[in-house]
């Protein structure tokens, strides 16, 4: 029981606190409708990271300076990359050598059948006309002999050409294996290339897009794990203030609401900014909610975007963490006092 009593206190000590802070911090001099709180300019912030473990070999670029999308930030070592990029482009080399030579064997065997054949051909043909102008006696016998021999002689060539024509059948089905399975593995190197270029790609860090460098966390030598972030950026386009409100506030403000945002280096350069999100959960206040004072007390995170046009325009002069009070205006009826109008050489953040 005293646990929850001490819990109670403590948690009605904040709420007390923040909204006394509010309190004390709210502006005074505004016209009804118009309300506001302190906060610091915030930027989106990007990590440049290693997509996979490895030495960083190299960073171009320094603290404080600005970047386009796209820039190379760093390069990651990839000797380890680069020879396995050439030893899989070596086999793909090998195995297409092997193909080659596979159909140079079989062309090889078609040619030596084809050379049988001819030759089997023309021994029968000459045999033939010796053997009819000897029976005509307008030739003589031995001519016939020598060609009946060469018969002879052809028909075993014959048969040594079947031998060597089964032969090459025998080759010719082994070297369509041999070419179908280096077949397979120039398609599985190739895969293991791209695989490795892809790598090789990634090992070169870029900015996804515009920002300021803002902190080298890793420097050239260092070995970073995979993930790990290597240099850090803020998009300067992507300028917010949050503050908080009470709940009677945060209760009329709606999305894309008119905003004014004072920074406290250039308080007469009120700068135009657009309420972007309003939190669905109260902050400084107990979980169980009862009485209207209670209620009073809830205080909502409110945040103000400022337009990346206006941002770009000034975007050397843009620098996060610069404290300042951001206005917004409940009732759009009520006028902008003349303070927090802008001026006509336009904002400056």
């Amino acid at each position: 029981m005293k646990k929850w009593l001490v819990r109670g206190l403590i948690a009605a000590l904040v709420v007390l606190a923040g909204y006394g802070t509010w309190t004390l911090l709210r502006p005074g001099g505004l016209p009804e409708g118009i309300v506001g709180g302190n906060g610091r300019l915030e930027a989106t912030e990007i990590d440049i990271s290693a997509r996979t473990a490895g030495r960083i070999r190299d960073i171009l670029v320094d603290e404080g300076q600005m970047v386009k999308a796209g820039d190379v930030i760093a390069h990651m070592d990839t000797e380890v990359l680069q020879a396995q990029l050439a030893e899989a482009q070596n086999a793909v080399e090998i195995a297409e050598k092997q193909i080659a030579q596979r159909r140079s064997e079989r062309a090889t065997a078609q040619a030596v059948v084809r050379q049988r054949e001819a030759e089997l051909d023309a021994s029968r043909r000459r045999f033939g006309r010796s053997d009819a102008l000897a029976r005509e006696g307008a030739t003589p016998a031995q001519e016939r002999d020598d060609d009946q021999a060469q018969v002879r002689g052809a028909s075993a060539a014959l048969e040594a050409a079947r031998a060597q024509l089964a032969a090459a059948d025998v080759a010719l089905a082994a070297a369509s294996s041999q070419v179908v399975g280096s077949r397979s593995r120039v398609q599985a190197t190739e895969a293991t290339i791209q695989r490795v270029e892809a790598d090789i790609t990634d090992n070169v860090l870029r900015s996804p897009r515009d920002g300021r460098v803002q902190f080298r966390v890793a420097q050239p030598g260092e070995v970073v794990a995979a993930g790990g972030r290597v240099v850090s950026l803020v998009d300067l386009t992507d300028v917010t203030m949050t503050f908080f409100l009470p709940a009677a506030a945060a209760g009329r403000l709606a999305i894309g609401s008119e905003a004014r945002i004072v920074l406290d280096a250039i308080p007469q350069y009120p700068i135009p900014a657009t309420i972007s999100f309003v939190s669905d959960v109260a902050q400084f206040t107990p979980r169980t909610i009862e009485t209207q004072s209670e209620r009073e007390k809830m205080m909502f995170r409110v945040r103000a975007r400022i337009a990346p046009a206006l941002l770009r325009q000034y975007i050397t002069h843009v620098k996060t963490g610069l404290p300042g009070m951001a206005y917004v205006r409940l009732d759009p009826k009520v006028a902008w006092p003349a303070k927090l109008q802008p001026r006509s050489r336009g904002a400056q953040p």
